[in-house]
């Protein structure tokens, strides 16, 4: 079996290309790496999953010739996206990135004759500040990401309705873990604990609430889609872990492991982020038979080790 992940060469992408080789999937990646983040930090991510004889494509979902990659594939996994809430992103790159692309994806999707699932990648920021009940919730996205990523799903979901699209969506919750965007809490507080700087907070966010899910779990949740792929066509289900922290609880768990205190610069709060998320996953229970087996503190450790060697390039960092 042959499985697409758009945005391979990203954080969940990588992490579950390896994850699908292990199994015996044969995983083709496709990137664009844009420069949202440093390109580098994805061609490093390309180079090693390329070591293990994973074949990625450079191409623009929302721009380029994506028909004969698309053909390949009896499963798709569609990650790419305009992620996160940022100030310095227009809206022209959300809408370029999460609906123009899904839709050219989707059109390419149609045309194929081998294609067994389409595994829409969603986020618990469609339902608004607080993403806490189960998917019969209405969604009220509260930021440009959220907005356009419903739209991306709702748009997967209706080619599933009116023409049969084997297709499925995942919402995921508050993913963390080796190879994370270096915006995101873990990596940029890790960073400011090793090099001593300080750390940003923004508002109030310390009391804000969190579904912290290791990516680890979240591939194998994928996994299981891909497994149960004839139970769970037209569904939406949230993928997350069901224990809810404090972002205090998280930057604790982080001192803790790496024996040194954050220092804590307070900023404004940015609009539209999410006050609490807090994954309902009896649907993941009952049609993928998944449940999420990575403590907090596990999880932590599995990413600051990973940090501390392959990025901050300290092998021995613990003495």
């Amino acid at each position: 079996m042959k499985v697409l992940i758009t945005g391979a060469a990203g954080y969940i992408g990588s992490n579950l290309a390896l994850k699908l080789s292990e199994e015996g999937i044969v995983p083709l990646g496709i990137d664009s790496y844009n420069d949202y983040y440093s390109p580098e930090i994805k061609r490093t991510n390309a180079g090693l999953l390329k070591t293990t004889g994973i074949d990625l494509f450079e191409c623009n979902l929302a721009t380029g010739d994506i028909d004969s990659i698309v053909a390949q594939a009896d499963a798709i996994v569609h990650l790419a996206a305009q992620p996160g809430i940022s100030a310095t992103t227009p809206w022209s790159g959300y809408h370029e990135n999460n609906i123009i692309a899904t839709h050219r994806l989707v059109e390419a999707a149609k045309q194929s004759d081998r294609l067994k699932l389409f595994a829409n990648v969603a986020t618990s920021s469609v339902y608004g500040l607080h993403a806490t009940d189960n998917e019969e919730k209405p969604p009220k996205p509260a930021s440009w990401y959220g907005a356009t990523k419903l739209y991306a799903e709702q748009e997967v979901l209706a080619m599933q309705r009116s023409m049969g699209l084997p297709a499925c969506s995942l919402r995921l919750f508050s993913v963390y873990g080796p190879r994370e965007r270096p915006e995101k809490l873990f990596p940029k507080l890790i960073r400011a604990i090793a090099n001593d700087t300080e750390f940003p907070l923004y508002g109030n966010a310390r009391e804000h609430q969190r579904s912290f899910t290791y990516v680890g779990d979240i591939c194998d949740a994928i996994l299981a889609t891909i497994r149960n792929k004839d139970r769970i066509v037209g569904e939406i289900i949230n993928i997350g872990t069901d224990l809810c922290f404090t972002t205090g609880e998280a930057i604790e768990t982080v001192e803790s492991v790496m024996g040194k205190k954050a220092k804590i610069n307070r900023i404004d709060a940015r609009p539209g982020y999410q006050k609490a998320t807090h994954a309902n996953i009896d649907k993941a229970r009952s049609l993928l038979d998944w449940e999420p087996k990575t403590d907090l503190r596990t999880g932590v450790e599995q990413t600051v080790e990973w940090y501390m060697k392959e990025v901050h390039g300290k092998i021995d960092w613990k003495e």
